[in-house]
């Protein structure tokens, strides 16, 4: 195993962080695990609930529905709209209609 900052293989082994082992790197002083766990939603999962919030249902519906608190899903659309487009002139509008109307 070697140092990820350095790439060093002069280790030595500093306790257990959430049960698995930390190691120091002896030449740089780096502080790391042999193994992350990636904690998080699948993307999958996000564009679903990016299709539920498209769809009309709103942040606390979506978190009754699924669990999850509304300030992530916030974070998400928020994120994905970084994504899109800001030139307008290039990209007409689009309204959608509701057959109902009251």
């Amino acid at each position: 195993m070697k140092c990820p900052q350095c790439h060093s293989s002069n280790l030595r082994k500093d306790g257990h962080q959430n049960g698995k082992q930390r190691f120091e790197c002896k030449d740089c002083g780096r502080l790391f695990r042999e193994s992350y766990e990636v904690k998080g939603y699948h993307s999958q999962v996000k564009k679903i609930w990016l299709e539920m919030y498209l769809n009309g249902m709103g942040f606390r519906a979506i978190e009754r529905v699924t669990g999850i608190h509304h300030t992530t899903i916030m974070n998400w659309v928020k994120n994905s709209a970084q994504g899109l487009p800001e030139d307008e002139e290039d990209h007409p509008t689009v309204a959608e209609l509701d057959e109902l109307q009251t």
